[in-house]
């Protein structure tokens, strides 16, 4: 089988065909991806948030997959270093913890720069996981809490990307994974700015997408449903700052959704969180210029799906006909 990069593509200029080819390539993989866990021998793979949730469990499973990981964490030392560096010592697993904060631009750029150092180039895959959640009503979020959520989930992921690029264009290749979530596509109330966040961060990643075709990077967008993580922690202690701030009259305007501000206890959720590390590594053990924008990961109901498909369809029928048009195709075909 002859695979087309997204790069090969937009020089040769024949849509058609390699869009067969890359159906054809991606339908293989699909048939495939059931049978073995995909290995990821000798690929650098930075992962921001792994402290915790699928972060942590992420940085274990590439690295049992062969992978050289840089698994990054804010706040060193901490335990969780310590933990997941025992565990790599037990297994023998070639993962480095580095300190990371995605609110500090030039730990970003050291960080980056010592895994690529490292590693000995530009990373293959930078998965940006880093992220947190404040929930309530859009009128109680004050400004000390909108600038931090999208400090965090928006600004921090594009940090990271501007300290990982300029290595991966310059080889020509490599995998940008953004963690976003099915609130990043559909809306739930009370979800603070999450939702606004994780739909902003769609947005830069589908645009990232067709930049990079001609720079021969991809990009792919995870869309999580709920899991049982940590998050929530971080969340209610948002949550609780948060709540202490708010005015009475706001408060009592969204009575129920303001109480319960701060009181999640991370139950009924069931989900495997390794279920998004083993959809991130399944897309980046695919052939270049195989690999899907989106990926909706949950056992359950997927209700981004819809419009996932809608939207390629929108992007395909406004710009496949124009100059940018190869880029569009390369991605969504």
């Amino acid at each position: 089988m002859t695979t087309l990069t997204r790069r090969t593509l937009l020089a040769a200029g024949t849509a058609s065909t390699a869009a067969l080819a890359i159906g054809q390539a991606a339908a293989q993989t699909a048939s495939t991806a059931g049978t073995a866990q995909p290995r990821l021998d000798g690929k650098r793979i930075l992962i921001t948030g792994s402290s915790s949730g699928f972060g942590y469990v992420g940085a274990l499973h590439y690295a049992r997959l062969g992978a050289k990981v840089f698994a990054t964490m804010r706040n060193l030392p901490r335990p969780e270093a310590d933990e997941l560096r025992a565990a790599a010592k037990t297994e023998n697993l070639d993962i480095t913890v580095l300190e990371l904060d995605v609110l500090d631009e030039a730990q970003v750029a050291r960080a980056v720069t010592e895994a690529e150092r490292l590693g000995g180039g530009a990373l293959d895959v930078l998965v940006n996981n880093a992220g947190l959640g404040i929930t309530g009503p859009v009128e109680v979020q004050d400004l000390e809490a909108t600038r931090l959520a999208f400090d965090t989930n928006v600004f921090g992921a594009q940090r990271v990307l501007r300290a990982a690029l300029p290595a991966m264009r310059k080889r020509k290749g490599g995998l940008v994974v953004n963690v976003s979530s099915q609130l990043g596509r559909v809306i739930t109330p009370g979800a603070g700015h999450y939702c606004a966040t994780k739909f902003a961060l769609e947005a830069l990643s589908e645009q990232l997408a067709y930049e990079l075709v001609p720079h021969g990077v991809e990009v792919a967008i995870i869309q999580p449903g709920g899991y049982p993580t940590k998050v929530w922690v971080n969340r209610n202690r948002n949550n609780l700052a948060l709540k202490a701030r708010i005015d009475p009259e706001r408060a009592a305007a969204y009575g129920a959704m303001v109480a319960g501000m701060g009181t999640e206890d991370g139950s009924g959720r069931s989900a495997d969180p390794l279920d998004v590390p083993r959809a991130i590594a399944e897309i980046a053990a695919m052939p270049a210029g195989t690999r899907p924008l989106r990926r909706a990961v949950h056992p359950g109901n997927k209700p981004q799906e819809a419009i996932n498909r809608v939207s390629a369809e929108t992007q395909l029928a406004w710009l496949a006909n124009s100059p940018i048009g190869p880029w569009i195709r390369a991605v969504h075909d």
